[in-house]
Formats: C-alpha cells, structure tokens, sequence
C-alpha cells in the first residue's frame, strides 16, 4: 500500500530501525494486518502472552479494555535497561516505532471492516481481546457495548452497532499514549486520522474532537513542512491537503476546503474547466444546445482514452427511452465558453469531450471534493445539481486507476440523478448497488434483520471477481475521499427512499440499523408524530404498565418509568421529543442526563426563548451550549442577537467578534459586529473623578462600527440595508468618511432606484458632503481628480437621473452647480424645487407651515434669479458667447412672487409669510 503516511514514516526511520521494521512496514503496506497483530511484542500488549512486567496485570482489573491496554503499554514501553550493545529489537525506541505502526494496522483494519471491504481474514475480537473475552459472547458483546459507550463526546453517542470497535479503540489508545506521542512526530498525523474516524461514527460533530483534530492538523502540517522531503514522497503535502480540505468539508468550512482543493490542484499542475459545449442530451434533440462538461487533464497525461483493465464496481446504463447513456457533444470546439469567460489552457482546448484521458487519481479526489464542496456552499437545487454533475461524470467517464476513487465517483452521482424524474431511477439502483457491495464487500455474506434474525439479500448481484481490488488499492485515498460507511451509505439509502415515497423500505432499513432517532424524524416527516413520538419515548421509557414484554407496539405510549442507566442517544432522544411536543422539560432533561455536555440540548432551549422574546433566558441557554461547543458559528450568533435585544452591547460585539473569527465572510455577523459597536462608549482609563473606570472594548467604535459595516458591504454586495448603514455612520464619524459615503450611495442608487426611485438618495448626508465640499480650502474643482471630481459622477450619474419632486435634493444639486461655475444648471434646479413646492394638491389652503414652506422657497428662487440670472452662460450652446443665464430675470421673479401671492391672498393675506412676499416684491422692483 502506497499510503503518503507510510511512506512518510518509513523516511524518517533511522537506518538499523528500518532494517528491522522492513516485514512490519511490507504486511502493513500490502494490507495484511494480522501479520502485525501476531508479532511477539504485540501480542504481549494484547495479553496474548507475558513478560515479568506484565504478568500482575488482569483484565478484570480494569473497568474498560482500553484501560488495560493502556497500562500494559505503559509497562512495556518503561523498559529502559539499554546499554551499548543491547539488540535493537530490545529497545524502546524500536517497540516505540513498532506499537506505532501496530496503531495504523488497527485503524486501517477498522476502515477496511467498516467502510472499503473485502472483509477482514480473521475475528478481531480473537485477535485484538483476551481470549476470556472473545470466548463468550455475553462477555464480548458487554465489552464492545462499553467500548462503543466510551466514545461518546460532549454527549454525544457513536453509533450503537460499530462492529469491530476494539480495533478504533486499540489504535486510538496507542496513540495518545506519551512516549509515542514524544518520541514519534508523525503521531499526529496518525491521531488526526483516528479521531477525525471518531467523529464520523458520532451523530453530529462534538466540539471537542474537533479541537484535538485541528491541534493535530497544526501539528502535522509543521512536520511535513519541516521534515518532509517533496522529492523523496510524491504528492506528501498534497494529499495532506486534501485531507485537511475533507475534514473542513465535514465540519461544514466549506470555503476553507476549497482553498485546500485549488492549492492542491496548483501543486500537482491539474488543469480543468467547468465550461460548455454544444451537444444533445436526449434522442429527439434536433438541435445542438450547450452542455456543461468538465475538462481536465492531467499533468503526467499524454494519451487520451480510458484504461479499461483497472478493477473497479459497475456502473449502470441509464437505459432510458429519451435520455443519451452520455451527451453527444459536436466535433467542434469554437462553441466552448468558459463560465468565468476566462480563455481555456491550451491543452485542454485540444481534447476531446468523448474521449478525454485518464485522469491520476488524485486528481480525480480533487475533482469529488470540488463536487462536494459545491453541494454543501450552494443550495440544493437545480442550478447546483448541474453544476455538480459534470465534475463527477468526468471522473467516470474517464475512467478511474483506483477502485475506491471511481467507487466514490458513483456514489456523488447517484445523489445528484435521485432529484432528477429521467435519472431517479438509475441514482437509486446505483446507490442500492453501493450498499449492497459494502455490505457483502465488508461483511463477507448478507446482512441480518435486527428483529427477525432473517439474512437481508442483495438487491443486485454481487461483485464479481473484475470488480473487485485489493485491500492496499482500497485504502490507498480513503482519507481525502473520506467515504461513508456502510451504515451511512444504508441510511442514504433509506433517505432516498423517503424522498420518492418508499416510507417503508425506509423504516425497514432504519429499523434493522437501529437508528431510532432517523426512523422517528422519518415518522414526523410524514405528519405521524404519534407514531414518532411512540418510537422516541420506547427508547426512553418503561411500557405504562411496566412489562415491556407483553406491551402492544401499537397502542403502547410507553409512559412507564425511564430507563435506568438511560441509552447512549438519551440526550438526542429527548431532543427529538422536545421538537415533536414543544416541550422545554425534554430539552431540560437531554441536558442532565448528557452530564451538562449536550450543547444541542441548550441550542434548542434558546431557540424557544428567542422565538418567546425572552432574550435574557436565551442568552443564558446559548451561553451554556457554547461552553461545550465553542465553535458552532451560528450559536455565537444568536447570542450575539439576545445581547443586542437586551442592550448587552459589549457582550454582542464579544458574541459577533467570535462569529467572524469563525466565520469571516459571515456578512450578517459582520454587520450585526458594526451594530453592537455603534453603541459602546470609546475606551477610557479614568473617570471625570480620576478613578480608573471599566474598560472598554474599542478607543474608536464608530470608525470600527464603519469597518465592519465596509467589510460586510463587500461580503454582501447586493444588500441595500448593509449599504445604507455604511451610508449613516460614515457621514457621522468625527471626520466623515466621504469616499464611503460616495460608494454607498452609489451602490444604493443602483440597487434601488428602479424601484424606490429618489427615495433611495439620503439628501441631509448629500446637502452635508457638498456643503463640506464647498467650505474645503481646495475649492470645488471637478476637473481633477479626487472628491469633487467623484461627488460630480455620482449626481450626474446616480442621484439626477432619479429626482422627480424632492425639493431639498433640488437646492442641494443647486448649491453643487452654484459652486461649481454652472449659474445655469444651478437656476434650473432653483425652478424645479420651487416647481415640486408649488404643484402639492392644495397648499394654498393647507397648514401654515406648508404656506411658510411655500413662501420660503418662493423667496430663494427670487435670489437665485437676482444672483445667477445676470451672470455668463457658462454651458449649452450660449457657453462662452456672453450670453447671460435669464435676461428676463426680473420679470421671472416678480412672477413666480405674483403667482403665489394670488393663489394665497384668500387665506393667508396680512400674515407673516405674506408679508415677505411684499417685502421681497418690493426688492425687485426697486432693483
């Protein structure tokens, strides 16, 4: 086996080390896994045999087996007698070295029973547990039913039928063993895998495996960069990449896996586009119309076509009456248009949609992943499915040199045909094809009904002997892959089966699986929450009567007494009853029984009280959940949302910081961050008294307010709201930020002017940045570049376009056009303000203050007459000819006065207002 992590570690051997570890590091290369189970030292490790060291130490001496083993590997390892001369294979760097790989053989056995088959030569349980356990059943299924219980994390429960755990737990206990972890570097790596393995068997990811996965990424990746010779291991730093990007997959950092996909691909040189091509899809398309394919080639392929000999599972013929088997894509290539328009590279311009070369595996890793990747950042619909297709149908049409490689390209497939009418029905076969060779591929015959004990058959025949691969081909890209088990891929398979209606082959795999939480959900899914609720609380609770036996399964309510010790999944099972009846005393109680470390159980309580408003008891509960799960983003959140509504402002801008950290392109956190600091006082040492005073979060919060109002602009381009808030704060820092103000208002104007039209324009922050442009000692010249000059672009091009009556924009573009040498442009907008004032239905008759705003806007357009009309015409046709803005400027006043006053005399004649007016005529004819 060609696994980077051996061959790692093989390079870092010293030579007399790599001498006697060749034939442990040749069986576990080739997958032969028992040969490392029976050497000496391992097998007095597992108690197999003693030495004087271990001969005290009993199993039963020890509540749990990985407690045992632990001792017993601390005995064996703190054998130091070492003197010049002693063998090498009696020091404790080689029984080091040694257990260390006795670890990778005990995770990878795990893998091959659990997830890639073929099934394992012989019994773990034999081979890993003392014989007085592995001889009697009753023993052994106590022993792994307390082994697959220690798993729990954070209150939550690894699923209950994990076969073969001893072996997950053998390596997961060599592992975090302190010598090893001290003297062998590349335990890290080794330990990622083993809990990053842990945490796939829990429901949902625990916080505090996440923790330790991401330490020993760190750790890791130091090592490789430090130690790792690129040249010596090919592709070292790059299939750790595309671990790492499958583990941030999981976790749902979608943006950081594909991060790690791009810069894998950029290391290997892999070229590929997702681009179109004009093809038919189905048999009756008369004309050719673009299809989306994916292009790729690798960079050590020369020769186009498929390798055919490699093993691999069958694929399915679609054999549908409309559809091709694959689209038939013309001959030629000028009608390809990249979706980012960019140009394609040259030799992938070259190949041949039909015919494209077989691709290095690993490239087609990265291409699964990117498919993954987009399913999991977009929504699921239509759109993505198609975008997601092509980057699969590439990794299968072009065949595959790996089995598990091209066993993966099926399964992303078949998900995304199960949502397609033409497609469902291969997509289901292909996945119940997957299902039913892992189960035989993993347990060597059919599975068996947990009720009836009947063995379940094959829905499709078995693989035959061309379909199959070795142990080593299997393993080989398991981790970047990061394949589901057999009872993941079951209850796919069981999903699926919900979503075209198959309610009862549904249940029937849930049940045989055991996995009561999915088969109560699926119950409530289908409006039976009697039937749901019936499922959950049999977990739960004693039959009412107490006799479980005799209880009828469906009339039972089971409402007896609870189950004492409760089951492993108590906490998600109170959970899904707290969702089913509304009921807070269920989420109470999933928190007591997890030992206060299910953070689900708080989430859940804090969404009642958010939704009941009351903020204090919500910002309680998601404070309890995230001192268990620090890192689950949307908890930060709404936390964040409680401290705002109860004006916590500083414990809001904690909440929302940690949001961003998470989460950087978290547009909404960012924004709500600017909200909260909108609000906190600037940091100060002392008091007016000259007591030191409490200390605050920020010296400038309205400039920080602003930077991350920016930043969540530039997340979320197309929100006005974001984009109005940038808008008002801004304009109201201590030294407005103009350059902000003009970009977002521009922004709001295009994003909202057709349909809100000059509502969109903040004319009081406008009237503010000319005004401020005016009093500037540079002047207002919009000829060079700088403010002037983007404050004009952004009148004539944004606001001016949308003004239909605001006669405050008006005055305000006036003043602009005043000061900047336009007396005609300014007096038109003079006329079109005192026009918008004066054609208001009525206001002759209306409120004083209406009549006083009339009047006022009567008297400006009389200035501005007497002040702009006699000036040089300085544009339009009369510009430079000393053609004056209005010769008749007089007259123009004294009407626009006369018009008003007559409209006016009848109700508001010897008033104030009125009396301006005369005043003002008078004015203008003694001029």
């Amino acid at each position: 086996m060609a696994d980077v992590l051996i061959s790692f570690f093989r390079s870092s051997l010293p030579d007399e080390l790599a001498l006697v570890l060749q034939n442990v590091l040749a069986v576990t290369e080739s997958g032969d896994f028992l040969a490392v189970f029976q050497q000496p030292d391992v097998q007095l490790l597992l108690g197999h045999s003693e030495s004087e060291a271990t001969s005290k130490v009993k199993k039963e001496d020890f509540k749990f087996w990985g407690d045992y083993i632990f001792h017993r590997l601390g005995l064996i390892l703190s054998k130091r007698n070492e003197v010049q001369g002693t063998p090498i294979k009696e020091t404790a760097a080689y029984r080091q070295h040694l257990f260390f790989l006795v670890a990778v053989a005990a995770l990878y056995s795990f893998i091959q029973s659990t997830v890639t088959g073929p099934p394992l030569p012989f019994k773990s349980a034999e081979v890993v547990l003392p014989k007085e356990v592995s001889g009697d059943a009753k023993t052994l299924s106590k022993t792994r039913a307390d082994l697959i219980a220690s798993l729990s994390t954070d209150g939550v429960a690894a699923y209950k039928l994990t076969p073969n755990v001893e072996l997950l737990c053998l390596a997961e206990t060599i592992l975090i063993c302190p010598p090893i972890q001290k003297n062998i570097d590349l335990s890290a790596w080794a330990r990622m895998r083993v809990n990053f393995t842990h945490q796939r068997l829990l429901s949902e990811p625990a916080s505090t495996l996440q923790t330790a996965i991401y330490e020993d990424l760190k750790l890791a990746e130091d090592l490789i960069l430090n130690l790792g010779n690129q040249n010596e291991i090919k592709d070292l730093y790059t299939s750790f990449v595309l671990e790492r990007a499958a583990i941030h997959t999981h976790h749902g950092f979608d943006r950081k896996a594909r991060a790690d996909l791009d810069q894998a691909a950029s290391q290997r040189r892999f070229e590929f586009a997702l681009t179109g091509m004009m093809g038919k899809r189905t048999k009756f398309q008369q004309k050719d119309t673009s299809q989306l394919l994916v292009l790729a080639k690798s960079a050590a392929s020369e020769t186009n076509g498929a390798a055919d000999e490699a093993s691999k599972p069958k694929a399915l013929d679609l054999n549908d009456d409309t559809l091709h088997e694959s689209i038939q894509f013309t001959k030629q290539a000028a009608s390809m248009n990249i979706k980012d328009d960019s140009s394609l590279p040259a030799s992938l311009v070259k190949l041949d949609p039909a015919s494209q070369p077989l691709l290095d595996s690993l490239d087609s890793v990265i291409l699964l992943s990117l498919a993954e990747s987009i399913k999991n950042t977009n929504p699921a619909d239509g759109i993505t499915r198609e975008e997601t297709i092509p980057y699969a149908t590439r990794v299968l049409e072009g065949g595959s040199s790996n089995w598990q490689v091209y066993t993966q390209a099926l399964l992303v497939r078949s998900r995304i045909e199960g949502y397609k009418s033409r497609t469902m029905e291969r997509g289901l076969l292909q996945l119940q094809a997957l299902v039913d060779q892992v189960i035989a591929e993993t347990l060597g015959e059919g599975t068996t009904d947990a009720e009836t004990g009947e063995t379940v058959t094959a829905f499709l025949p078995q693989a035959k002997e061309g379909e199959a691969a070795s142990v080593s081909e299997r393993l080989r890209y398991i981790f970047p892959l990061s394949s589901p088990s057999r009872w993941e891929l079951e209850a796919e398979l069981a999903a699926r089966w919900v979503h075209i209606g198959g309610l009862r082959s549904a249940l029937e795999i849930y049940e045989r699986l055991e996995m009561w939480a999915e088969a109560a959900l699926c119950w409530a899914a289908t409006d039976k929450e009697d039937k749901a609720r019936r499922v959950m609380r049999q977990q739960l609770f004693h039959a009412t009567n107490g006799n479980d036996e005799d209880a009828d399964p469906d009339s039972e309510t089971w409402k007896g007494a609870a189950r004492d010790p409760p089951p492993a999944e108590a906490p998600r099972f109170y959970c899904i009853l707290g969702d089913i009846d509304r009921d807070l005393a269920m989420y109470e109680k999933a928190w007591e029984v997890s030992g206060n470390r299910y953070a689900r159980a708080q989430r859940s309580l804090g969404q009642h009280y958010i939704a009941a408003r009351n903020y204090e008891k919500a910002a309680e509960a998601y404070t309890l959940s995230l001192k268990v799960n620090s890192l689950y983003q949307p908890a930060w959140f709404a936390l964040g949302c409680a401290h705002l509504e109860l004006q916590h402002f500083k414990l809001a801008v904690e909440a929302f910081s940690r949001c961003v950290q998470i989460d950087e392109r978290d547009a909404e956190s960012w924004s709500n961050l600017a909200a909260s600091l909108l609000h906190l006082r600037p940091k100060t040492t002392t008091t007016e008294d000259g007591e030191e005073a409490e200390d605050k979060v920020t010296d400038h919060p309205r400039t920080d307010a602003l930077k991350a109002f920016r930043r969540a602009a530039t997340l979320k381009h197309d929100s006005y709201r974001i984009w109005s808030n940038v808008l008002a704060v801004a304009a109201s820092t201590s030294l407005p930020s103009w350059p902000d103000v003009i970009n977002a208002q521009r922004n709001i104007c295009e994003l909202r002017g057709a349909t809100d039209g000059e509502a969109c324009i903040d004319a009081e922050i406008l009237d503010m940045l000319i005004r401020d442009l005016v009093r500037s000692d540079d002047g207002f010249d919009i000829t060079r570049p700088g403010l002037p000059r983007m404050v004009n672009e952004l009148v004539e091009k944004n606001i001016k376009p949308l003004i239909t009556f605001s006669p405050k924009l008006w005055n305000v573009l006036a003043t602009m056009y005043t000061h900047t040498s336009r007396p005609g442009s300014a007096l038109e907008c003079h006329e079109k303000a005192w026009r918008a004032v004066t054609s208001q239905p009525k206001w002759e008759s209306d409120t004083e203050a209406v009549w006083n705003a009339v009047v006022q806007q009567t008297i400006d357009l009389a200035d501005a007459y007497e002040t702009l009309g006699p000036r040089e015409r300085t544009e339009g046709l009369g510009a430079g000819g000393e053609e004056v803005v209005a010769k008749d400027w007089k007259f123009k006043a004294r009407s626009a006065i006369r018009s008003v006053m007559g409209k006016g005399k009848e109700s508001w004649e010897d008033g104030e207002g009125w009396e301006k007016l005369v005043s003002r005529m008078d004015e203008l004819k003694n001029a």
